[in-house]
């Protein structure tokens, strides 16, 4: 992976926050940037192809009141 380098501005105490947990962990603080960025293209990134996802049957359609109820009974908000 190229790595280059850039300038953000950000809040400082989300910086704070990460200078903190940097200290705690031992880590620096640059790979808390990295995996932060990362993770914001992941979530930017458009796919051109459909997901290959896999479909299930149920032999009938699934209503949201199925659903509604499937959750209820594993413990879920009503």
């Amino acid at each position: 992976m190229g790595l280059k380098k850039t300038t953000v501005m950000v809040d400082e105490n989300d910086l704070a926050i990460i200078k903190r947990a940097a200290r705690r962990e031992g880590k620096p603080e640059s790979e808390y940037f990295r995996e932060a960025f990362h993770i914001a293209a992941l979530r930017a990134q458009r796919w051109t192809e459909p997901l290959d996802l896999p479909q299930f049957s149920f032999g009938k359609d699934v209503t949201e009141d199925d659903v509604r109820n499937a959750v209820q009974e594993m413990g879920g908000p009503e």
